[in-house]
């Protein structure tokens, strides 16, 4: 465990670190695009915040070659290296989309092509634990077709869900530590070497996002990018590969257990379940997108503020608060699957996935809530969280109204006539 920390901690410092150097030179590139139609934000905001996050990335893995336990990931697999190839080819696409603004089709294009990369250096989906079936072994082709679409549509689904500051990278945060607790588990406490991999990817895409999030929060200072969120996306499908098709149920022999004590603990389909869940959020914005645009005669392509943060927004949300309910269902139910994994046949699970899910839809219910810190604590949370003080309503002294000679009406001790007025008028 200290040793993927380590590993951790050296991504979220170098992304960190270098965050702001690139935001000055996304500045000096030019990579600062107007603000468009769907935009959220209302100034622009350079890009290209992927770079940071591909040399953390790099700084990663380097670290993690260079230590015990660790470095036997490398010398047993070739699974490091097809993540770090897929990434550098999606990560210059990225870059070169941040500044020029490609089509769509090519990003498409180049996406696959980082896809195909990854399957001839060996991450593929060689089989798929299916419930009621068991163990269906796949052939080359149908592994190389399966492993492409699940990269593509990971890396679509967090680039579409990537539009409120510090969304994308939270989610696939919080997403990646549920993926590593459940990777590390199968690796340490059950001996699979086949998922020690998967948890490495976890714990460096957790160092990445954890260092680009204080540049990104609202109001953000860089973006991440397509080089940025398609490469996020790419890290997450990789270890969703790697565990999903690398890892063989036979060998899960828990507690040195029989094959049916594995069944009963973790079920079969747990392995197929857990990668699908964690992007289950951006999943179904990816496929309420694609059914919206396509009913409209539009591209699927087609950008629109028909997202799921841009309802929330639509509905009287602030910024932050909808962002905050995005982090929050999906802890629920990449957090909620993870429990599901550690004891299936446990109801208090079940009872606090639906409180947390009532929690979640009364949040939903409350667009206009605005939450208030007490006094004793106004100087420690941000301005927006203060109680504002009640501004003293100045107090116009009554006018001695005294009626003139001629006809006119005098104020007070004042010689000149009254001014027309409403409320003068009301008199």
């Amino acid at each position: 465990m200290r040793e993927y920390l380590l590993t951790l901690c050296i991504t979220a410092a170098v992304t960190y670190l270098l965050t702001g150097p690139v935001r000055k030179f996304a500045i000096v590139a030019g990579a600062m695009p107007e603000i468009r139609a769907r935009d959220v934000h209302r100034e622009p905001t350079p890009r290209l915040g992927g770079i940071a996050m591909f040399f953390g990335l790099c700084a990663g893995l380097l670290v993690a070659d260079h230590l015990t336990n660790l470095s036997e990931v490398f010398a047993e697999s070739n699974e490091p290296r097809a993540l770090l190839s897929g990434a550098a080819l999606i990560w210059l696409i990225g870059v070169l989309d941040d500044k020029f603004e490609i089509d769509a089709l090519i990003k498409l294009g180049g996406q696959m092509i980082a896809a195909g990369v990854m399957v001839m250096q060996g991450l593929t989906i060689l089989w798929l634990p299916i419930p009621g079936v068991g163990i269906v072994a796949l052939t080359q082709w149908q592994g190389t077709l399966l492993t492409v679409a699940l990269v593509v549509i990971t890396i679509n689904a967090v680039n579409f869900v990537d539009g409120l500051d510090g969304l994308a990278a939270g989610m696939v945060c919080i997403a990646s530590a549920a993926f590593f607790m459940y990777a590390y588990r199968l690796w340490y406490s059950y001996g699979i070497e086949a998922a020690a991999p998967a948890t490495l990817f976890a714990a460096v895409l957790m160092g990445m996002c954890l260092g680009f999030l204080p540049h990104n929060m609202h109001p953000a200072r860089i973006f991440m990018g397509d080089s940025g969120s398609m490469m996020i996306g790419l890290v997450l499908a990789a270890g969703a590969i790697s565990i999903t098709g690398q890892v063989d149920p036979d060998v899960m022999n828990l507690y040195g257990s029989e094959r049916s004590t594995v069944y009963s603990m973790v079920p079969v389909y747990i392995p197929l379940l857990m990668p699908l869940t964690i992007i289950a959020i951006p999943a179904a914005d990816l496929i309420l997108a694609i059914v919206r645009r396509t009913w409209r005669g539009q591209s699927p392509f087609a950008a629109d503020r028909g997202h799921l943060h841009h309802r929330l927004l639509e509905v009287g949300h602030s910024h932050s608060r909808a962002v905050m309910i995005m982090y929050f269902w999906s802890a629920v139910i990449a957090f909620g699957a993870l429990a599901y994994t550690v004891n299936a046949a446990s109801m208090w699970i079940v009872l606090a996935i639906a409180m947390l899910s009532g929690v979640g839809l009364f949040l939903l219910l409350l667009p206009r809530f605005t939450p208030r810190a007490p006094r004793w604590a106004q100087r420690f949370v941000p301005p927006r969280y203060r109680r504002r003080a009640v501004p003293a309503v100045a107090v116009e002294p009554v006018a001695d109204w005294t009626p003139s000679l001629n006809g006119a009406t005098a104020i007070g001790d004042r010689g000149h006539e009254a001014e027309r007025s409403p409320a003068g008028a009301r008199r």
